[in-house]
């Protein structure tokens, strides 16, 4: 009896055993010895360099800008009989050049085939000025191709990238170069025009503009509807930036595939511009799959700096028409220049650029926000910190602070672009 009560004490003893824990000399190999030294803990990696990772996502991930107005700079100075800027090694003047965009990473800049409304009255004219534009682009990739590339599909701009040239795409600014031709949109086509802004500031034969009050087609002209039909044939883009909200309705309505507006904002942030785009637009290029490629310029940031930057035009073209004198004369510069440095406008910093960008995605999302800067156009409106192509890393840094993960970041920076125009060219590559 006394060995069945020692018996029973002692499986008592090892079921209490199992619920007490096991020190560590217990545990044995599963634990180090102790050696009276603390326990190793995991270094802190400390706060992230955002800007350290925004130079190298700008160059790791691929920068396709919408709008880069250089063509139109060239010229001019070619026009002018002025010396021509230095775009394939370092300009000492305006946005672009070949150094400055390898230090901020931009891969693939859309040239932008600019022509006047001016020139629209002039049968030949508006034609001409673009083929003239077009040649200079594509002499910069033969005169430098150990630089630049040109790109007519989104497989060129990638194999460009890997072999480390920058793509030289082109779109068109304008459609009046087509001079009331659908044969000239296939000759354009075969120069390489990738889009085109159906109008500027003007009505064309096209369309009507966000700029003109006149509503000559109420929307798309007879020919206009024609005009997008044949672009979603051939594969060209069809850029929304600049055209009246008639217009854009229309061409919902229209286009069989996704469009771009290459270089417009947000209308939220300034009310009553038609230029930009409201978010009722926003929201419909975005379900029509299509992309917004953020403006730089400070008219199109905020509405402080557009009313201000219009008071100031006002106010400069009267002291030169006082004084009768142009506003592109010598003693014209003098006046506006002398004016400026008396009246300062507002700043604009790289912030408000990605809060036109973090609306989009609010609305509309992540996938239907692009860049389209309006570099060489835009003059000195361009916000700090991002005043010419070396500096879109201020602009990724500012994204990454504001907590955008790195997938993100690659879709505002091209992808979503990108997409856009794969779909465009798989439809002309079906139908053309």
């Amino acid at each position: 009896m006394r060995r069945l009560a020692f018996m029973s004490l002692l499986s008592l003893l090892s079921l209490l055993s199992l619920l007490v824990p096991l020190s560590g000399c217990e545990r044995g190999a599963r634990v180090k010895p102790d050696t009276n030294e603390p326990a190793a803990v995991a270094a802190d990696p400390g706060p992230v360099d955002h800007h350290a990772l925004a130079e190298a996502l700008a160059h790791r991930f691929i920068i396709l800008d919408g709008h880069v107005d250089v063509p139109m700079r060239v010229t001019g100075a070619r026009r002018a009989g002025e010396p021509l800027p230095a775009v394939h090694d370092h300009a000492d003047d305006g946005n672009f050049d070949y150094v400055r965009a390898r230090a901020g990473g931009l891969d693939a800049p859309f040239m932008s085939i600019y022509t006047p409304a001016r020139l629209q009255a002039e049968p030949g004219e508006s034609k001409a000025f673009a083929e003239e534009n077009i040649d200079f682009v594509r002499g910069l990739a033969l005169d430098h191709p150990d630089k630049f590339a040109l790109a007519v599909t989104p497989d060129e701009v990638r194999a460009n990238f890997d072999a480390g040239l920058i793509s030289l795409a082109m779109g068109m600014e304008n459609g009046s170069p087509l001079e009331g031709e659908l044969d000239n949109l296939r000759h354009f086509f075969d120069r390489g025009i990738r889009y085109i802004t159906l109008t500027h500031s003007k009505d064309n034969l096209i369309c009507d503009s966000s700029y003109d009050d006149a509503h000559t087609h109420g929307g798309l002209s007879a020919f206009g509807r024609e005009v997008v039909a044949e672009m979603n044939r051939l594969g060209v883009m069809i850029d929304v930036s600049h055209v009246s909200d008639d217009t854009f309705w229309q061409v919902m309505e229209l286009s069989a595939v996704p469009v771009i507006a290459s270089h417009s904002s947000c209308r939220r942030f300034t009310p009553g511009f038609e230029r930009n785009m409201s978010d009722e637009m926003i929201v419909a290029l975005a379900e029509h799959g299509g992309v917004i490629q953020i403006n730089f310029g400070g008219v199109f940031l905020t509405d402080e700096y557009r009313a201000a930057s219009e008071r100031a035009r006002e106010e400069i073209r009267a002291l030169l028409d006082a004084e009768q004198v142009d506003w592109s004369s010598a003693e014209g510069e003098v006046i506006v220049a002398n004016y400026r440095a008396a009246h300062p406008l507002p700043r604009v910093d790289v912030s408000v650029v990605a809060d036109h960008i973090e609306h989009v995605i609010e609305i509309a999302g992540v996938d239907h926000v692009g860049l389209g800067s309006d570099f060489d156009g835009v003059g000195d409106s361009l916000p700090e910190g991002l005043k010419d192509v070396s500096m879109y890393p201020n602009l990724i840094a500012e994204l990454l602070e504001r907590g955008h993960s790195e997938e993100e970041i690659q879709k505002i920076c091209s992808e979503n672009v990108l997409r856009v125009w794969q779909a465009v060219e798989d439809h002309g590559a079906a139908h053309r």
